[in-house]
């Protein structure tokens, strides 16, 4: 491919940590041509010529010298409506907006075919992680069985200032918030919809199958108490925030983001701080494990980087299990074993548990472990989102092969 003539959406912390990383890519055959931004006149990072800012998008889109749009904006439905219309007119895009990504795959893949580009976004899962392209090219088969990890580093830093460092879980939102580990408001991230969104972009790559965010069971950690904190200790265990997705069979598979009890022997105990973990499973090679930093200006800038210059030796992404024979269908049926805190909301009335193993009952607080279906943990969404109430997953898949 010529060279790569960028124009480049948001100037933000991954947008700057883009600028920064090009300055001294000297193999990437890139520059950046035009960057558009909200605000011109508001102070930056790195030094930008005046006459290479923008507020107008259509002077990127409709630039037939640009030929690739890097878009790295925190509006999902701009994100939306930029990374459409360059594919429309002929354009590569990079993108690291993993919930527009999600929302809007199958279009995306759509204009991709009808318009014979390539759309890269291995930003937008796990950062610094090549996770999108591994599944995509070394796990093209139909070995493989889960994908499963730690997606996101805010709610991650937050746990490990908990279990490693004997914060409280308020002072350590606060401490993750002042370092900018996660938004003033860290809704997204502490309540588990950056890793759902992570879940369903990494599901397409590993099985070949698209299931709608809205259908995906998703709990976070906002609810998490010193009691669940010093269970978990007793326990000799850690609570990370944990997504999954997982064959259950060979015609079925099922994926969820919720709170889990970590064991010592997994992989993923000793992911710690911001940084993510993801352990691939298969058949005949057991667990692989990839660990990097998930999130942040340089990690999430240097994945953009690597995809642009993946595309300036023509790659893109097949999607080729998409067209697999037999792929496995989406599943909410499956047991799962979770434990259930709880103060004054009846859950083991309201919830519809197939069995209880262990019940705790005491004047301040409350819990039961027992099984219960997916799909009850879906329609008991409002219980489990009472204040009083905190769950986490009790791993069931594949601890035979654990211990």
């Amino acid at each position: 491919m010529s060279e790569i003539k960028i124009g480049l959406f948001g100037l933000g912390v991954v947008g700057t940590g883009i600028v920064k990383i090009l300055e001294n890519a000297l193999n990437a055959n890139a520059s950046i041509k035009k960057i558009c931004v909200r605000d011109i006149n508001k102070p930056r990072e790195v030094a930008i010529p005046a006459d290479m800012l923008t507020q107008k998008a259509e002077e990127i889109l409709d630039d037939p010298e640009i030929n690739l749009v890097v878009e790295v904006i925190d509006d999902a439905e701009a994100a939306f409506e930029i990374v459409s219309g360059a594919l429309k007119r002929g354009k590569h895009v990079v993108s690291g907006s993993k919930s527009m990504i999600a929302k809007h795959l199958p279009e995306l893949i759509n204009l991709q075919r009808e318009n014979n580009v390539a759309f890269l976004y291995d930003a937008s899962s796990c950062g610094s992680i090549p996770v999108i392209r591994n599944l995509e090219e070394y796990y093209d088969n139909d070995l493989l069985l889960e994908v499963k990890g730690i997606l996101n580093g805010s709610s991650n830093y937050i746990l490990s200032r908990v279990f490693d460092h004997n914060e409280s879980y308020k002072d350590a939102l606060q401490t993750a918030i002042r370092l900018g580990f996660a938004e003033s408001d860290p809704s997204f991230d502490i309540d588990g919809y950056d890793s759902l969104f992570k879940l369903v972009i990494i599901t397409v790559h590993a099985l070949g199958v698209y299931v709608n965010p809205d259908d995906v069971f998703v709990y976070g950690i906002s609810h998490i108490s010193e009691f669940d904190i010093n269970y978990a200790r007793e326990k000799r265990v850690k609570i990370k925030l944990v997504a999954q997705v997982v064959k259950i069979s060979d015609t079925e598979f099922t994926m969820f983001v919720m709170p889990e009890f970590v064991n010592k022997n997994r992989y993923i105990y000793s992911v710690d701080d911001e940084y993510n973990g993801v352990v691939i499973r298969g058949e005949c090679y057991d667990r692989q494990f990839m660990f990097g930093k998930g999130a942040g200006s340089l990690p999430t800038a240097s994945s953009i980087l690597s995809d642009v210059m993946a595309r300036s030796h023509g790659y893109r992404y097949e999607y080729k299990k998409m067209g697999y024979k037999g792929k496995p269908e989406y599943t909410t049926e499956p047991l799962l074993k979770v434990y259930v805190r709880y103060v004054d909301t009846p859950v083991t009335e309201l919830l519809n548990f197939d069995s209880i193993e262990q019940r705790f009952i005491s004047n301040e607080v409350n819990y039961v472990i027992g099984q219960i279906r997916l799909k009850d943990l879906k329609k008991g969404r409002d219980i489990l989102a009472a204040p009083d109430v905190f769950l986490v997953n009790i791993p069931v898949f594949f601890e035979d092969l654990d211990n």
